[in-house]
């Protein structure tokens, strides 16, 4: 912000979505039938049915002590030795702290069994975790690959491709996603996409549409208001801002859009309101208008 202005193409994050994919099953052997063909086989067939049920409990750390003595004993010298490491890695990227253990699982399961999609997936939530967006991608792009109707990972890297500025590229991913799964999620992220590449009457038609599919979908709402306002109609604004408070009557982010859309109509003392309900709610970006256009006048 620059003297309460808004000065950003584009002022609110792009929010990643929360990809539910199976990460478990995924070889299309029988773990427990290998293991029988090994030596000491009872009890490795114990460990592992042991492991899986409290994996499956999300007891992580009991299940990686089990995975690792089953990993000690059988050293990784067959191929069905690796749905250990495998499960391994998965508890681990479910522990605290211990996220550079599943990487490096992930990357030893990885170079034996390249052709993985789910593989790829779990390396590419955890490269997530570290904030490592070229990383993601790369396995991203591998994982596409296999499974190309799958929208969770077409909108999931449409979002990181709106990270880096490749606006085009996340425009192909998000009305992907929408061939195989339309949802509002993926019509934000073509809204974003279509405002970037200076097609703000395009933004706005997904925004609608993602609306017209869920209208308690609040980003929708904030992504509106934003472009509106990016493009000085503080009128439409307002209606879609005054929409969203009507889902969440105290959400910060829409009480500072609706107060910068105010002030920017000179309607200072119910603008001020907003930006003060904005701030004290935790949002610190409203200080700079409060400072220019509040204090000033004596609104607090």
């Amino acid at each position: 912000m620059e003297g309460g202005k808004i000065n950003n193409r584009l002022v609110v994050n792009c929010q990643l979505p929360i990809v539910k994919i199976s990460l478990i099953f995924l070889f299309s052997f029988n773990t427990f039938s290998l293991l029988a063909q090994r030596a000491s086989s009872t009890q490795l067939i114990q460990w592992a049915a042991e492991a899986d049920t409290l994996m499956n409990r999300e007891e992580y750390n009991k299940a990686t002590n089990l995975y690792t003595k089953i990993l000690d004993a059988t050293g990784l010298k067959e191929r069905g030795d690796y749905n250990a490491l495998y499960k391994r890695a998965i508890c681990y990227y479910y522990t605290d702290g211990k996220h550079d253990l599943a990487l490096a699982d992930i990357d030893k399961f990885i170079k034996q069994f390249p052709q993985m999609p789910q593989a790829h997936i779990l390396r590419a939530l955890i490269y997530r975790i570290k904030d490592d967006v070229p990383k993601q991608l790369e396995d991203l792009d591998i994982a596409i690959n296999y499974q190309p109707g799958n929208p969770g990972l077409l909108k999931w890297r449409a979002g990181l491709q709106l990270d880096v500025k490749e606006y085009n590229k996340a425009k192909k991913d998000a009305e992907a996603a929408i061939l195989f799964q339309d949802d509002p999620e993926a019509e934000a992220y073509l809204a974003f996409a279509y405002y970037n590449l200076n097609r703000p009457d395009s933004a706005l038609t997904a925004i609608n549409k993602a609306i017209d599919l869920d209208y308690t979908y609040m980003p929708a709402y904030i992504y509106a208001g934003s472009f509106c306002l990016q493009e000085e109609e503080y009128e439409l604004a307002l209606k879609y801002l005054n929409l969203g408070l009507r889902v969440e009557p105290g959400n910060a982010t829409v009480l500072f859009y609706k107060g910068v859309a105010l002030v920017e109509l000179e309607k200072l003392d119910e603008g001020c309101r907003c930006l003060n309900k904005s701030f004290y709610s935790g949002y610190d970006e409203a200080d700079g208008y409060l400072k220019e256009y509040c204090y000033s006048s004596g609104e607090n």
